[in-house]
């Protein structure tokens, strides 16, 4: 008797397991497929090749040799030759224009000077000196979309307003510059459909003033700035006896509302569940999916805010224009060796001291830079106007927008749950409208555009389309 009723009991819970697997089952996954990494592009790994260990330590070393990059070093009539900030501006349009000989003349080198007017860290009006080089795009059709690199060549030490004293500045933010240049410099070997740009820029300790006029340039010359990439401090700090630094990873910060959206547009994002969705967010989730191809080991950590606690970086520059940017910056910094004056006191040895970097991490960050700039240039446009259809209630979801594939391309649209941190699921699609059995109160929607080779464009999440009232 007993081992019957054990056997009904056995049996009772072999049907409850499969109705519960069956209950278990989700919407979200009843179409499409699970997003898989795309094949390396043949041209862009041999790019990235170009990414030499031996030039970042030969860029970081330089900036280092400068002695003072401090902004308000401009002001300093009788510094030694070769330091300060302006001999560093010089040196890194050097560079650039080495690059560009190099392939042809393919880099347009410029220089962004402009007075800023006396405010809290500048006593008076002072010069600064943004250097870039503009890759124009090799498609006319496609050329005026751009995306940018940039890190800031400007340091200090304990001292903001000491314009003279040793502040090398190997970290903050030479590793940076070290990772646009080499951008530059692999990257120039390409004829990417879009245009990239390659920046260093100043006064960024004195208050993001360098990116801040440039972000400004951008906005009121209309460029179509699709992407800012913004790397400072990616050293890979290597304090002796620190266990806990990871050197396989590069924290990505990112904005989840636009600095720009309205308090009605903040609020609507945040009822719709769209406050993970900015486009900085989407820029963050194209690093991660372009590491999974190019990255290997090394991979980017998403990190849901804008940046670190009390300190900024020059994207957020770019935020307040309207532009989509975000940071890299190392996974554990050790703060003992920024805005410090070299010394030791009581056996700790303070300083941005160029024996604190490794020159083989900053060299991973700018292969990931490099590669995300590539793709995203090599990528269709994104897709215009993308909507989601919500006027009815039902467990399906309609998409529709306006972009025309360019030929051989395709649309993909992707989604995730709710809680989800990076898309997990897509179908591809080759017309403008689509209707899915997944439910839209259970996921996120985006759609992109991808070519023949699978370079993923930005992902636009769609607007919903409301019930006129």
């Amino acid at each position: 008797m007993l081992r019957r009723s054990l056997l009904l009991t056995l049996g009772m819970w072999g049907i409850y397991s499969t109705a519960f697997a069956a209950s278990s089952a989700r919407d979200l996954d009843i179409a499409g497929a699970p997003i898989r990494p795309v094949k390396p592009d043949a041209a862009i790994a041999k790019a990235l090749d170009q990414v030499l260990v031996s030039e970042i330590e030969h860029t970081d070393r330089a900036l280092v040799g400068f002695h003072t990059r401090s902004t308000l070093s401009s002001l300093e009539q009788d510094l030694p030759p070769g330091q300060g900030i302006n001999a560093a501006a010089d040196w890194i349009e050097a560079e650039l224009k080495r690059y560009s000989a190099e392939c042809g003349g393919c880099l347009e080198v410029k220089r962004d000077v402009f007075t800023e007017p006396p405010q809290n860290r500048i006593p008076k009006p002072t010069t600064l000196t943004n250097v870039y080089a503009v890759l124009r795009g090799s498609d006319p059709a496609q050329s005026k979309r751009m995306y940018l690199v940039t890190g800031h060549y400007d340091s200090r030490n304990s001292d903001n307003f000491d314009a003279r004293g040793e502040a090398p500045g190997a970290n903050d933010d030479a590793s940076g510059v070290a990772v646009s240049l080499a951008c530059a410099h692999a990257l120039s070997k390409l004829k990417p459909a879009a245009t990239l740009v390659f920046v260093a820029v100043a006064g960024e300790e004195q208050g993001l003033v360098g990116s801040r006029h440039l972000a400004k340039l951008a906005k009121s010359e209309g460029w179509q700035l699709e992407g800012v990439l913004n790397n400072d401090i990616v050293g890979g700090n290597t304090t002796p006896g620190d266990r806990l630094q990871d050197k396989s990873v590069v924290r990505v910060f990112s904005e989840g509302i636009p600095a720009t959206a309205t308090p009605d547009q903040a609020k609507q994002a945040d009822s719709l569940g769209y406050s993970s969705d900015s486009p900085s967010r989407e820029l963050a989730r194209a690093i991660v999916e372009v590491g999974t191809t190019y990255g290997g080991r090394f991979r980017p950590q998403l990190e849901f805010r804008r940046d670190r606690f009390l300190r900024g970086g020059d994207h957020t520059s770019f935020n307040q224009e309207g532009f989509a940017a975000v940071r890299f910056t190392e996974w554990r910094e050790d703060f003992n060796h920024q805005h410090q004056n070299p010394r030791t006191e009581n056996g700790v040895e303070y300083g941005d001291l160029i024996r604190f970097v490794d020159f083989g991490y900053v060299a991973q960050v700018a292969r990931l830079n490099a590669a995300t700039l590539a793709t995203l240039a090599a990528a269709p446009p994104p897709p215009a106007n993308p909507q989601l259809i919500t006027t009815d209630l039902d467990n399906s979801a309609t998409l529709l927008w306006e972009s025309e594939a360019a030929p051989g391309a395709h649309y993909e649209v992707v989604w995730r749950e709710l809680t989800a941190p990076q898309w997990e699921r897509s179908v591809s699609v080759t017309d403008k409208k689509v209707t899915l059995p997944v439910s839209k109160d259970n996921v996120i929607f985006g759609v992109r555009s991808v070519d023949a080779a699978g370079h993923r464009s930005l992902t636009v999440v769609p607007t919903p389309q409301l019930p006129k009232r």
